[in-house]
């Protein structure tokens, strides 16, 4: 009787440290979530410009919907925004100099854990003048971050979700979403240089003759190695395999 009591007390003492556990890493996640909901309700909260005594006829400069001002004071590693109208896609992308997957695992205050951020790795420039910048994010079960990536193999969501924007402190870029794959694991900027005319080419065939159920390739978009395109990467559910949405630059203001 006595070594089950004992045996009744190890298990309920068991049972009580998992939930703690568990609910101290959800609150830790809702915490980490949180930061990203606030620069979303801040991000068209811009500086307000003193005019100038003797205003000048010069060109109309481009009016950048985001506080880049107030977003890098927080964090200077945050050097562009993504939007893509319509989805949870809405958020700031960070890229970390010293350590090219720091923000896998780190939020853009530099808290640890999910959902980490959306960023580049410092293999590509920060500049979006690359020929491909690979934008990496978690697959959220909520759909947010780049949870809702996967409904792109659909035509009908793609022709309606087909523009992304990006911001930067000085530019926007339009790009036009032409394909969505269920690509292998392999790291795109190291296996490909899309520098040279052959490596390109070689990827854009190779999205071409993906075949399954969670690909879409318009065709009546075509894309060449003259091009500079965008491609969004997030996990899925099988380790060996990553999914691609795959848009092209269309405008540059």
């Amino acid at each position: 009787m006595k070594k089950n009591k004992i045996l009744f007390w190890i298990c309920l003492l068991l049972v009580v440290g998992g939930f703690a556990v568990g609910g101290s890493y959800l609150l830790k996640q809702k915490d980490n979530q949180d930061i990203y909901e606030k620069v979303q309700e801040e991000k068209k909260e811009l500086p307000k410009k003193e005019p100038t005594e003797e205003p000048k006829v010069v060109l109309e400069p481009v009016e950048i919907p985001v506080n880049f001002q107030e977003l890098q004071a927080m964090n200077p590693d945050i050097y562009a925004w993504i939007e893509i109208p319509g989805t949870e896609v809405n958020y700031p992308i960070v890229q970390s100099a010293s350590d090219r997957e720091y923000y896998l695992d780190h939020t853009i205050e530099g808290a640890e854990g999910l959902p980490g951020s959306i960023y580049t790795e410092n293999l590509n420039t920060t500049t979006f003048q690359d020929k491909n910048t690979v934008v990496y994010g978690h697959n959220m079960r909520d759909k947010s971050m780049f949870g809702g990536l996967k409904y792109y193999a659909d035509s009908t969501y793609m022709e309606e979700h087909k523009q992304i924007y990006i911001y930067t402190p000085e530019h926007i870029y339009t790009y036009e979403v032409f394909g969505a794959v269920t690509y292998d694991d392999r790291h795109l900027l190291l296996s490909y240089d899309f520098n040279n005319t052959e490596d390109y080419q070689a990827f854009l065939d190779s999205l071409a003759q993906m075949r399954n159920m969670n690909t879409y390739i318009n065709k009546e978009r075509p894309v060449t190695t003259e091009d500079r395109i965008l491609t969004l990467s997030t996990c899925t559910g099988n380790e060996q395999q990553r999914f691609l949405v795959e848009a092209v630059l269309i405008d540059e203001k």
